[in-house]
């Protein structure tokens, strides 16, 4: 399967990202990968921000993973900062080979290595192999989330 380096996304990167957000029938409804320059602009934000880190895999020079981790100091739990993993995807041809678990034990280890006490997820509730796949990897479903369209 060939070596794998986890890194920061870079503007070469955003096809294969948006390629893979869109893969699948959530994305499908919310991703634009005609449409690049809104993505591109995210991306500027994202990596002028030492709170963000928007990784991908890559595996023989091709990006077959990606993951957004944000980090947030709080006052809550006695002033804990708390990490968040979202957007996590794998490319069609490498899922079931064990990356994800990969990326997001990567994901731990940054959310330690920057002083994390908590890692936190959400999921969307149609994906009950995402919810399945995090619990084996030590998450548990704690809380109910809510959001609000603007």
């Amino acid at each position: 399967m060939g070596d794998l380096e986890i890194r920061a996304a870079v503007t070469d990167d955003v096809p294969a990202i948006v390629g893979m957000l869109a893969d699948d029938p959530l994305g499908a409804q919310r991703e634009s990968p005609d449409d690049l320059a809104p993505y591109l602009t995210a991306l500027e934000r994202l990596s002028s921000d030492p709170n963000q880190r928007l990784v991908v895999a890559v595996r023989e020079g091709r990006v077959v993973g990606t993951l957004q981790l944000t980090i947030i100091p709080g006052l809550s739990r006695r002033g804990a900062t708390r990490s968040i993993i979202e957007g996590v995807r794998i490319h069609a041809d490498e899922r079931g080979s064990g990356l994800g678990t990969q990326l997001i034990e990567w994901a731990i280890s940054e959310s330690r290595d920057s002083g994390c006490q908590l890692v936190q997820l959400t999921s969307d509730t149609s994906r009950t192999d995402a919810h399945r796949f995090y619990e084996r990897l030590g998450f548990t479903a704690s809380h109910t989330g809510f959001k609000l369209s603007l």
